[in-house]
């Protein structure tokens, strides 16, 4: 991986990450255009990179994040997180051969926009309009269809867990808030986990240099996912999730006609 590799996936992880158009996808097809192998070193990368962009939810939501007189909010995300932890360790196998297999993404891709169509409709008049309404039911729920995005990458962890808010009668905004407030646990998880993996099967990758474009990836994908949080809480709650769908409709054709081409591989 160069150093202008590295810059292009962080940009394209803080655009993504809490958009419902799976962050995941964009990275797999960034990577696929830039010709960049899919080793132990990249995939470390996209994990980290993610859980930096995650941090921007702490940055902007710090007053809510730290206040520690409402501990309820961090047992709902502990008991939000768990399924996908669960599952996520179940299915490691399923996982590792799906993200591998961008033809499935790129159709998960365009189902997920077929049903982000109708998604604002299908949840209309919500009544849970504060994070204490939540109670650790709907949070587990929420947490539940989390598993959706670990089962079939390209579908959106954070349109999974919107939809997931959705169905349990939050508002559009109050949704999308505890998508990132339980991506936090999520994410923190995940990197661990693969930084662990690395150091145990591949630790030739964990060199200065490595750790470098590591640092710069960290820092571009959390600075651009700062104004990706602030421009998407305030376009949702006004617009919905339609043109999500439709971009993702387009997108996902677009990727299918690159990969029957061979443009991509």
């Amino acid at each position: 991986m160069t150093g202008l590799q590295a810059v292009i996936i962080a940009v394209v992880e803080g655009l993504t990450e809490f958009l419902p158009i799976s962050s995941t996808a964009h990275i797999k097809f960034a990577e696929a255009f830039l010709g960049m192998p899919n080793n132990a070193f990249n995939e470390m990368f996209s994990v980290v990179i993610q859980f930096a962009a995650i941090l921007s939810v702490v940055t902007i939501y710090y007053k809510k994040f730290f206040d520690f007189k409402n501990l309820s909010l961090y047992v709902k995300l502990l008991v939000a997180v768990v399924p996908a932890l669960v599952f996520g360790a179940l299915l490691k196998k399923h996982i590792d051969a799906a993200l591998s297999n961008l033809t499935m993404i790129a159709c998960v891709m365009i189902g997920g926009g077929v049903l982000l169509l109708f998604i604002d409709k299908l949840f209309a008049n919500p009544t849970v309009t504060e994070e204490k309404q939540i109670d650790f039911k709907k949070a587990f729920i929420i947490g539940t269809f989390q598993v959706v995005s670990i089962i079939l990458p390209g579908f959106s962890r954070s349109a999974a867990t919107i939809i997931g808010g959705l169905s349990q009668k939050l508002t559009r905004s109050l949704a999308a808030e505890f998508s990132f407030f339980l991506a936090v646990p999520t994410m923190f998880a995940a990197s661990s986990k693969s930084l662990l993996d690395v150091y145990q099967d591949n630790p030739e990758v964990l060199i200065p240099e490595n750790f470098a474009l590591l640092g710069v990836g960290a820092v571009v994908s959390y600075i651009v996912a700062l104004l990706a949080i602030k421009y998407f809480i305030g376009f949702v709650s006004k617009n919905g999730f339609k043109v999500f769908g439709y971009y993702r409709i387009v997108a996902g054709l677009v990727l299918l006609v690159l990969l029957y081409q061979g443009v991509i591989k």
